[in-house]
């Protein structure tokens, strides 16, 4: 799969080196050219110098093959502006952007991309938000056997009934974050772009879990 990432400084060339030590694909942007020493020598994808919500620029990345695109740079407006340009420009389903400021998350979520807060920032979570089956298990119980997981869906199920993923996955909808809250499903609940699905599920069944929802729904 090919990933293109904005933004070659701490942040990004982790992302970078760990998706192309992983078989990827990967084409970094950076405005400062000097910032690709971060790569190192073994980093074998592709390095574009410009600015990363350029048309010109994410085309030379190869956006329109992108299966994912991550907006790390260190400006929330940049990063912002590039992750909406990558969606709505570029169709890339998989968008995520790294924010500095917390408050503006539900502005974002609002806008349907996902974002990661600094303060609780990891490359694991990144990566997640960008690779497909990429659940995020947030809370397991004792015995190890059930987890609570944010997993993502793929654009189909917008318009969906929650009721819908539970019949198709087999799993409860323990709550949505919308729009940056949190919220309990209700029976007439549907999928709408933006959320963020946390699902109860047997810890063993997880990996098909996740690949029921990051494929279109069956027809009704």
């Amino acid at each position: 799969m090919h990933f293109v990432i904005m933004g070659c400084g701490r942040v990004g060339s982790t992302l970078a080196r760990t998706l192309g030590r992983s078989g990827h694909d990967v084409a970094i942007i950076d405005a400062d050219a000097s910032a690709f020493r971060r790569l190192g020598t073994s980093f074998e994808g592709q390095t574009v110098t410009g600015i990363g919500f350029d048309r010109d620029t994410l085309i030379a990345a190869g956006i329109r093959e992108a299966y994912a695109f991550a907006a790390v740079s260190s400006g929330d407006n940049s990063n912002i502006l590039a992750a909406r340009v990558a969606r709505e420009t570029f169709g890339v389903e998989h968008v995520a952007a790294r924010i500095y400021d917390p408050q503006r998350a539900m502005v974002y979520q609002r806008l349907g991309i996902p974002t990661v807060a600094t303060v609780r920032w990891t490359a694991d979570q990144m990566i997640q938000r960008l690779l497909p089956q990429g659940a995020m298990p947030e809370l397991t119980d004792p015995s190890g056997k059930v987890v609570i997981a944010e997993v993502p869906l793929a654009s189909g199920w917008i318009g969906r009934l929650l009721t819908d993923v539970e019949d198709q996955t087999g799993s409860r909808v323990a709550y949505v974050t919308r729009l940056g809250e949190g919220t309990l499903p209700r029976p007439d609940m549907v999928v709408q772009e933006g959320d963020l699905v946390h699902l109860t599920v047997m810890r063993d069944e997880l990996a098909r879990v996740e690949r029921i929802c990051d494929q279109p729904p069956a027809p009704h």
